[in-house]
């Protein structure tokens, strides 16, 4: 299937649809695709877009050139902040905002996968984290970088690191400042994947694609379960683990796999539909 380009407003944020993938790429290759104001609406009227749209069944984040996104863009911020001093509501309301996009992506009904082709600092590593999945060419690297400008993170990325670290090991990275390079980052569960450099785009799409032609209802309600299961205990988690899988038991995907269960064939759960 060709690509569907799709208009997001600014040439800042690049949005395609493919083989059931949609594709969004920060395209800021000069600014190593730091962050600009125009890509967070752009972003978020983009993912609310996908997640209504059935023919979407995985979301595909990355970066144009060799970095997928060194933070948020601080000469641009500078600049737009010159000749005014705001208050501290307005900091605090423009921020929150801009880090809604973390949120709608770790809370998207549609699995999303981050394919990391070079640094991913700040605010580009909140993003990257908000992903439910992650692949990196071995060239990349995760940084942290709040520590160096003296502040404390955003984006999600420590409600993020305590997750996937624990508490301790996140204070330290979120500390330290360091760039993980892709080797560690798999070993310590920040990426799912590391291949070559000059394979990430075809490898991470080739994964976006399995993951779309899947049950992708059945993938919607296990990223809730997921959820659950990191804010219950057992007996808070289980109903809503039970209750999801009966939701699933009416869906036309379960029933096409149980046809091609009797029929000796692989499901076909994109023809299948909701």
């Amino acid at each position: 299937m060709c690509d569907e380009r799709i208009d997001t407003g600014t040439d800042m944020l690049l949005a395609s649809k493919t083989d059931g993938v949609g594709i969004l790429t920060l395209n800021r290759p000069d600014r190593r695709n730091a962050l600009a104001e125009p890509m967070f609406g752009a972003l978020r009227t983009a993912l609310q877009r996908f997640a209504a749209d059935h023919d979407v069944g995985c979301i595909l984040l990355t970066g144009a050139g060799e970095a997928f996104c060194a933070g948020g863009d601080t000469k641009e911020f500078r600049q737009a902040g010159a000749g005014r001093r705001r208050t501290f509501q307005e900091r605090y309301d423009e921020l929150l905002s801009h880090t809604e996009t973390s949120r709608l992506l770790h809370e998207h009904p549609k699995v999303s996968v981050a394919a990391i082709p070079g640094p991913a600092v700040g605010a580009g590593l909140g993003l990257a984290l908000a992903c439910d999945l992650r692949i990196a060419a071995r060239g990349a690297s995760l940084v942290t970088g709040w520590s160096r400008l003296g502040l404390s993170g955003d984006y999600g990325t420590t409600w993020f690191l305590t997750r996937l670290l624990g508490p301790s090991r996140a204070l330290e990275l979120m500390m330290r400042s360091e760039a993980v390079d892709a080797g560690l980052a798999e070993r310590l569960g920040l990426v799912n994947r590391v291949v070559a450099d000059a394979d990430l785009g075809a490898e991470a799409m080739a994964w976006a694609r399995v993951i779309a032609s899947g049950p992708t209802l059945a993938w919607r309600y296990m990223k809730v379960n997921v959820r659950a299961a990191m804010q219950h205990d057992l007996a808070g988690a289980l109903p809503i683990e039970t209750e999801n899988l009966v939701h699933c038991t009416f869906t036309q995907q379960h029933r096409e796999a149980l046809l091609a269960l009797r029929e000796g064939r692989p499901p076909l759960f994109r023809s299948a539909g909701p």
